[in-house]
């Protein structure tokens, strides 16, 4: 199983983004999908959350600026980053909760995607 992110890069205050996490590999299904992200210096922290219904949660300092979505028929979760700020700089991580068989779920990890925002 491989957790594919990609989408970030550098941008200036008040721009977008648009990031990706693919899963790949052999799987039965995918529950819930999440965004987290690490400053340098700081603990990751989680971003956004989205279960296979579509249901989502968002921290505080992200509501109304980011949206996290999700294609199930891809196993693709996708973060839209609008109004960013530098506070907002970080590598982002993908991390979904897999169903490797029936009845087994597996948490597994993205290789992490820089976001950098420029003031």
């Amino acid at each position: 199983v491989q957790l594919q992110a990609s989408g970030g890069g550098l941008v200036q205050t008040g721009g977008s983004l648009r990031l990706s996490c693919a899963v790949s590999g052999s799987i039965f299904s995918v529950n819930t999908m999440a965004w987290y992200r690490q400053a340098p210096g700081n603990q990751r922290e989680l971003v956004a959350t989205i279960t296979y219904g579509g249901t989502s949660n968002y921290e505080d300092s992200v509501k109304g600026r980011f949206t996290i979505s999700r294609d199930n028929a891809k196993n693709t979760a996708y973060l839209q980053m609008n109004s960013l700020n530098p506070e907002d700089t970080a590598v982002y991580y993908c991390n979904a909760d897999v169903q490797v068989v029936r009845g087994k779920w597996v948490p597994y990890w993205g290789q992490g995607t820089q976001v950098t925002v420029s003031s």
